[in-house]
């Protein structure tokens, strides 16, 4: 009897140790979320996202890490769905543990997960989501890229200022993200060139390969510019169609269409693509063109603004946890609302509504790559 007494205390006292070594370890690191569509068509994007936060996970932790401790990233994949993404983002929340969350997907999804991190106040850093409820679901909502309206202004400012277009067409996706980005660009052209005049407006199922008979009717408006907005995957076959068809119209796309797989896609009909965007491949600071480099070197491929930008969303955590100088939400929370961190897409400073107003890059596809071709400052464009 005594025996098996000593058997169950000694049992009791293995598996104590082993949650409480648990416990240790689980203290020993810091838990950022990472959220980005890993699989399905966004997948080339969720997967830049992740090896760029991986990267900046690994340059962090190389350097000693944060309040002694090394970064650990939970990443999962929300396939750009809403759904999915509020299961994760609780999971996140509450089995995980998580001091911050990397917003690395669409609007959709990071729309439907952003007042969850509000409730719980956990500082969510949305990298490149551009609908406005993400950052106005409250004071722990943050964003590191650009509106869509603003965006949808700075295509209205290229075709006006650096194409002299008296005559534009609109073809954009049927969702939140093409209306959006429209709806900036018929407000800059009315207020700001009303003498520059939308022939056509036109918008395709998102789901929609086959572009011939949209791009049929802008044909035949002959517009002098054609601004073009979705995602690499619609606007790639989009250009291409069009050169086949004979329009030689400029087109000008948006952040959507940042992506090596937009040039691959549409080939030679790539040359001379524009973008409004915030990742210059052409800026001369060495730490970008260190990113540009080893991204390349390590996985074989170009990165593109959505990795650069949930690089500094991750960074802007970082940065958050440091000037806090504790695991406390509320105070790192505050720490990032008074940050101004340079990183690779610009000087990261955030408004009382979370948003940050930087300049707008300007690309064109040259040579088979995204090249500088001017920079919008002006404030009608990224005024928020």
């Amino acid at each position: 009897m005594r025996c098996s007494r000593l058997v169950k205390v000694f049992a009791l006292v293995c598996c104590l140790t082993l949650v409480l070594s648990g416990m240790a370890l689980a203290e020993e690191t810091i838990k950022i979320g990472l959220l980005a569509p890993l699989t399905g068509p966004a997948a080339d994007d969720g997967i830049n996202v992740k090896n760029s936060v991986v990267m900046a996970v690994e340059k962090v932790n190389a350097e000693g890490g944060i309040l002694g401790k090394q970064i650990e990233l939970v990443t999962y994949d929300d396939r750009a769905d809403p759904k999915e993404a509020v299961a994760l983002a609780h999971k996140l929340i509450e089995r995980d543990s998580v001091i911050g969350v990397v917003g690395g997907s669409y609007s959709f999804p990071s729309r439907a997960v952003a007042p969850i991190f509000q409730e719980e106040k956990v500082p969510f850093v949305a990298a490149y989501a551009l609908h406005p409820e993400v950052t106005s679901a409250g004071e722990f909502c943050f964003r590191v890229g650009m509106l869509g309206d603003v965006e949808g202004r700075a295509c209205a400012y290229v075709a006006v200022h650096n194409f002299k277009a008296k005559t534009v067409a609109l073809i954009h996706a049927d969702n939140d993200f093409g209306r959006t980005l429209s709806t900036g660009t018929r407000e800059y052209l009315e207020k700001h060139a009303p003498d520059t005049k939308i022939l056509i407006e036109q918008a395709y199922p998102f789901a929609e390969k086959d572009y011939k008979a949209y791009l049929s009717k802008i044909k035949e408006a002959n517009p002098d510019v054609v601004i073009s907005s979705g995602y690499f995957f619609q606007v790639g076959p989009m250009v291409k169609q069009a050169r086949e068809m004979g329009i030689t119209a400029p087109f000008i796309g948006e952040e959507g269409a940042d992506s090596p797989e937009m040039i691959k896609i549409a080939g030679e009909a790539a040359e001379d693509f524009v973008i409004v965007t915030n990742l210059d491949r052409d800026d001369k600071r060495a730490f970008v063109q260190d990113y540009l480099r080893q991204y390349k070197e390590r996985f074989g491929v170009d990165t593109c603004m959505v990795g650069a930008s949930a690089y500094d969303a991750f960074m802007v955590i970082i940065n958050g946890i440091k000037v806090a100088g504790e695991l406390d939400t509320q105070k790192i929370r505050d720490a990032i609302a008074a940050s101004e961190l340079e990183g690779l897409t610009g000087v990261s400073k955030f408004t009382e509504q979370g948003e940050v107003i930087k300049p707008m890059v300007v690309q064109i596809v040259k040579d088979w790559g995204f090249h500088y071709l001017d920079t919008v400052d002006d404030p009608a464009v990224l005024e928020k």
